[in-house]
């Protein structure tokens, strides 16, 4: 009884020795949870400030983070090459330690297009406007959502941003060519990208033109150099990796010899309103022309005058002082001298916008010539021929058009030469060699040449911008046809007019037919002022033919066809 009753005891004992351990592990094994807790708060409290410190938009992290494990990676892009693709993200993260972007798969991710390795023949897209440049692609690794439990802690950011590559950002030209008009216009194209955060990722610092590209958009753009600030991976909450290239009019001369692109998307209509926009950013205004142009004595009035580009290091004029004064005298105006090496961008172009004329050395500083006033004259001075009007400069670098580092004979057939061929780019050292000479303006000649030119130049001051309105589509087009002998039959075609013409002016009014016979490789084509017509000459009795028609506008504005016609004879 003793033995069963101290057996008890020592039972008793060790369930209370048991259940206080229990006791106490639950309660260190809660403690270590609500510190785990604790901490991941911590950290998601400090991943939100640094969320913040890239943008001021509010976001919870906790949420942004679930849906990034939960749901992956969400891609969608337009157009069907490489060289025309744009793409909107969701959730596309930057890995400034390998300096990669990253696309995290779940179940829950879209690729569109999903290329597999087709991805990588060349890229999936062109990150700046300068087509099909190995130094421009863009590409993304991938990774499993669940390969996040490994990886630092993400930074997201919550603003919409547009994700692009900057071509030259050190050369004037380039930033409106290649960037500023491409973003531009991309972001008009996308309506949740106005006020965008802009990523540059080419690598460049800001370059002497950053301001330019904060006049895009109210937030500050960022540097890839920036990024990485910012913790080592990066995930932008909504994104648009890409621009467009329907901007741009020239090509560079990386596959054929460099000159305007052959097939132009762009006209002078969308770069009056870009330069407009950003005029009004600058807060730089100047009086537009109403529609009907100015009176005589209102142009009067306005302080007309030529503006000449003054530059300080290279492709200089030479007899700059002598020209201005032929010009004042010639075209009795105002001449003034503006300079970008010693003035600001607006009050440059503050001036160039009601300048009558601009005239240059070819270089960067002409792209500001899409600020100048509806109807004014631009003039570009090139390097020319007479040796005894040119000042080489051999020695200097290579890229300011020196030759010293050549083979002698080189630099003989370069010195001996005349005429620049056409080139590839970038590094000609013929056309450099040239393009870098100051030059002596041969005043009388030049002076020949720009009063002939002005002979041409229509009064637009004075006019109404020529319409670029389309017609549309002739209507209720058909026809009869009637046989006349076993040789001869008869073939009237008639048409209403388009919708839109009862809307418009318009001085010439034409239509286009086109007949071919069924079978046929080749047609006949007609160009009439009436409505209806009877063809008889060359057409055949018992044959089918087929019959197009469209409007023509003022000689050059061609609308589209209607639907074509079966006539059988």
């Amino acid at each position: 009884m003793r033995a069963s009753v101290a057996g008890c005891k020592m039972s008793i004992g060790a369930l209370l020795n048991g259940l206080l351990v229990s006791v106490v592990a639950a309660l260190l094994w809660k403690y270590s949870k609500l510190s785990e807790h604790a901490a991941l708060l911590e950290e998601e409290l400090h991943m939100t400030q640094q969320s913040q410190e890239v943008s001021q938009a509010h976001i919870d992290y906790h949420v942004a983070l679930q849906a990034l494990q939960d749901h992956g990676t969400r891609m969608v892009c337009t157009g069907k090459m490489h060289t025309d693709r744009i793409c909107r993200f969701d959730y596309l993260c930057y890995c400034s330690e390998a300096e990669e972007f990253v696309f995290f798969h779940s179940n829950s991710s879209v690729m569109l297009p999903n290329l597999g390795s087709r991805r990588f023949q060349p890229a999936l897209l062109d990150l700046s406007s300068v087509e099909d440049h190995n130094t421009q692609y863009f590409n993304f690794l991938e990774l499993p959502a669940a390969a996040l439990k490994f990886m630092p802690k993400p930074v997201f950011v919550p603003d919409v941003t547009l994700i692009l590559n900057r071509f030259n950002p050190d050369n004037l030209m380039h930033v409106f060519h290649d960037d500023l008009i491409p973003a531009f216009y991309t972001m008009m194209q996308y309506s949740d990208l106005d006020e965008a955060r802009l990523v540059f990722m080419e690598g460049w610092g800001e370059g002497p033109h950053f301001d330019l590209y904060r006049l895009l958009s109210s937030k500050q753009p960022l540097l890839k150099e920036q990024l990485k600030n910012f913790g080592k991976l990066m995930c932008f909450t909504k994104s648009y990796v890409g621009l467009s290239k329907m901007t741009t009019w020239y090509q560079y001369g990386f596959v054929q010899p460099q000159g305007p692109k052959a097939n132009m998307l762009v006209s002078g209509n969308e770069i009056r309103q870009f330069a407009r926009v950003l005029m009004d950013k600058m807060n730089i205004t100047r009086v537009e022309e109403k529609d009907g142009g100015s009176s005589e004595d209102e142009k009067g009035k306005r302080d007309e005058y030529i503006v000449l580009f003054s530059r300080s290091t290279t492709r200089l004029i030479l007899n700059e002082a002598e020209l201005i004064m032929a010009l004042a005298q010639e075209f009795q105006m105002r001449v003034v001298t503006v300079s970008l090496e010693e003035q600001s961008f607006p009050s440059t172009v503050q001036v160039i916008s009601g300048a009558s004329m601009l005239i240059s050395m070819h270089g960067a500083q002409l792209i500001t010539s899409l600020f100048l006033p509806r109807g004014a004259v631009v003039v570009e001075l090139f390097p020319n021929t007479k040796e005894e009007n040119t000042i080489t400069h051999p020695d200097k670098p290579w890229d300011q058009g020196g030759i010293i580092h050549l083979e002698k004979e080189e630099q003989e057939r370069i010195l001996a030469s005349k005429d620049v061929p056409r080139h590839l780019c970038c590094r000609n050292p013929e056309w450099l060699f040239r393009i870098y000479q100051d030059t002596l303006v041969d005043i009388p000649s030049f002076l020949e040449v720009l009063k002939e030119g002005m002979k041409t130049k229509p009064s637009v001051r004075r006019s109404k911008p020529a319409s670029t309105v389309h017609p549309g589509r002739v209507r209720e087009p058909q026809c009869q046809t009637s046989v006349q002998t076993t040789n001869e039959a008869k073939l009237t075609v008639s048409w209403q007019i388009p919708w839109n013409l009862k809307y418009l002016k318009v001085r010439e009014l034409k239509y286009e037919v086109w007949i071919q016979e069924q079978g046929e490789n080749t047609y006949m084509p007609y160009i009439l002022p009436q409505q209806n017509y009877t063809f008889s000459e060359n057409i055949k009795p018992f044959t089918t033919y087929l019959v197009w028609v469209r409007c023509i506008f003022n000689k050059n504005l061609l609308g589209p066809f209607a639907d074509v016609l079966m006539c059988r004879t």
